[in-house]
């Protein structure tokens, strides 16, 4: 009897510890990590190289989230199947994902057994999404909730400082209050009042909201 294939995956993230963590993880006849990437670009690129069944893909890195190379990846690699993999599982970040051509959305703090069969899910063709994920869509689904829109949002440039303006950038740039504040020389804490207030001001309560904002602004 012919061995089954084993699934190609490209790992992308931009800390080469994780990513040796899913090579690591992945290891086995079922699977094959074929490449890594660091950054959205180099995603495009790699897949479009390697022609992978699945991309692991994680949302926040540096120079743009991996949101915007999903498109980019489908469109250059057909037949591939992306694993959005994310800290974060507030419903803007996984409808985001859903909407960018995503097949799956799976928390970093999940189990290797649960990458493993999310990875071999998607590669089926079915959805994936944590279980914490999956209860937040449910509740959506059940409630009609609405998530918020950059639609209703006033424009950044008229309600906004110019030291708010400077962090919903770096905000929408993937980077952390420690990264924004080291970058701009304030601390943590003041960068956290700052957030806080240009949220109050633009009426948006997660930072997918806000990237998108900034994308639609132009301000990126």
């Amino acid at each position: 009897m012919t061995a089954k294939a084993p699934i190609r995956v490209l790992v992308v993230d931009d800390h080469a510890m994780l990513r040796e963590g899913i090579r690591h993880v992945l290891a086995g006849a079922a699977f094959a990590v074929i490449g890594e990437a660091a950054s959205g670009v180099e995603a495009v690129q790699q897949a479009a190289l390697l022609k992978p069944d699945v991309v692991v893909l994680d949302i926040s890195m540096p120079g743009g989230s991996g949101l915007h190379a999903v498109p980019a990846i489908l469109e250059r690699t057909p037949g591939v199947h992306i694993l959005m993999l994310s800290v974060h599982e507030d419903l803007e970040y996984v409808l985001e994902s859903v909407r960018a051509g995503a097949h799956g959305y799976l928390r970093k703090d999940s189990s290797p057994e649960e990458l493993r069969t999310a990875v071999t899910t998607v590669h089926g063709g079915e959805a994936y999404f944590s279980p914490q994920v999956a209860s937040q869509l449910a509740d959506a689904v059940r409630t009609g909730a609405s998530t918020e829109t950059v639609a209703r949002a006033p424009r950044a440039s008229d309600v906004l400082t110019g030291r708010e303006h400077e962090i919903l950038v770096h905000i929408a740039q993937g980077k952390t209050n420690r990264e924004i504040g080291g970058e701009l020389g304030i601390s943590t804490r003041t960068v956290e009042a700052h957030r806080d207030s240009l949220m109050r001001k633009l009426g948006i309560r997660t930072v997918a909201g806000l990237t998108r904002l900034a994308l639609e602004q132009g301000l990126l």
